[in-house]
């Protein structure tokens, strides 16, 4: 371009906006729309490029304890087959249902893994506040702006743990960052009957060339001296590579003979954080709450037909409503303090 088509395009810019400032004005409005339109296109994009068939590392390791008799755990790296699929995108929210594919017996055998659930600008989070407690918690405008929730949930649809970040392009590589979020315990720890019942912690998505890496910065917390303190730091490294090697098909079969009854589910917990602004439910770290294991045993009876669908969504929903009622231990703990005078 030539320095004379630079100083007439000044020019005619100067003119236009001398002339007509509420042009040059809209026109600023619109790009900056435009912007932010193509910004969270880009979000969609690397969110929904975490559906596809993997072959799935997790790396764990403790590293810094924080209190002098705590000596760190060995490293430990396990694996397997896993399936993502999209169940859900209406734009500003998208689903992502993992599902386990793990040979056994020489069978191949289903076990539905976790939730992300993605949402742009979210009015609200479902954010783990205390042991067996997860509450609603409002999100500012402001704080919300150009930003993304994930919201994790169990294998039986219960929530786990909910951060707000942002996208972001540095070096050439794309991430999004969480801010600091609570977590309960999980299987891998509670196997351990560990000092620490809950984490607080930075997660991190990032796609790469052949899948993505999902990386979280752990603080593990346990309560000392009634005190809730900081016992050791863990990285965790889970990597997703592209691989299709193994019976993907028997992961798509069982979604498609349980989403109408694990749809059910999901209504009915979210039914309940609605009544209640949180989810109280006991949680069973094996497999996130008490009514896990039912929960799960009933999609596969669905599938055995040893149970009908609609008998099943009952179930579900007589089962959610029971435990989401009844005293956590928390609340009795609380209940027998207050008795006893304390």
């Amino acid at each position: 371009m030539s320095k004379f088509t630079v100083k007439l395009g000044a020019v005619l810019l100067t003119s236009a906006m001398t002339l007509s400032p509420a042009i040059a004005q809209q026109s600023i409005a619109s790009s900056a729309v435009s912007e932010e339109q193509s910004a969270f296109e880009r979000d969609r994009a690397d969110i929904l490029a975490m559906a596809g068939n993997y072959k799935v590392r997790f790396d764990m390791q403790e590293s810094t304890p924080w209190t002098a008799d705590y000596e760190p755990r060995e490293r430990k790296i396990s694996g397997g087959n896993e399936v993502v699929r999209v169940i859900e995108d209406s734009g500003n929210k998208i689903m992502l249902q993992h599902l386990l594919v793990v040979e056994h017996g020489g069978k191949n055998m289903i076990i539905k893994h976790w939730r992300q659930d993605w949402e742009y600008e979210p009015e609200n989070m479902l954010v783990y506040s205390d042991r067996h407690r997860w509450e609603l918690q409002p999100v500012s405008r402001e704080n919300a702006k150009g930003k993304w929730s994930q919201t994790v949930y169990q294998v039986d649809d219960s929530p786990r743990y909910a951060g707000l970040g942002t996208w972001e392009t540095e070096a050439g590589t794309r991430r999004w960052s969480s801010d600091w979020t609570w977590r309960p315990l999980a299987r891998r720890d509670a196997v351990r009957n560990p000092v620490y019942d809950r984490y607080y912690a930075i997660n991190r998505h990032s796609p790469t060339p052949d899948g993505w890496i999902h990386f979280q910065d752990n603080i593990k917390m346990g309560m000392v001296d009634g005190e809730l303190k900081p016992i050791v730091s863990e990285y965790v490294l889970n990597t997703y590579t592209k691989f299709d090697d193994y019976n993907v098909q028997s992961a798509d079969d069982y979604w498609q003979d349980t989403a109408t009854y694990w749809q059910a589910v999901r209504a009915t917990w979210d039914m309940v954080a609605a009544r209640k602004n949180g989810i109280p439910v006991e949680e069973e770290a094996q497999t996130g709450t008490i009514i896990s294991g039912k929960l799960l045993t009933m999609a596969d009876q669905i599938r055995k037909n040893e149970m009908t669908e609609a008998a099943a969504i009952a179930e579900a929903k007589k089962l959610i409503v029971q435990a989401t009622n009844a005293p956590t231990p928390a609340q009795t703990a609380a209940g027998k303090a207050e008795e006893s005078g304390y």
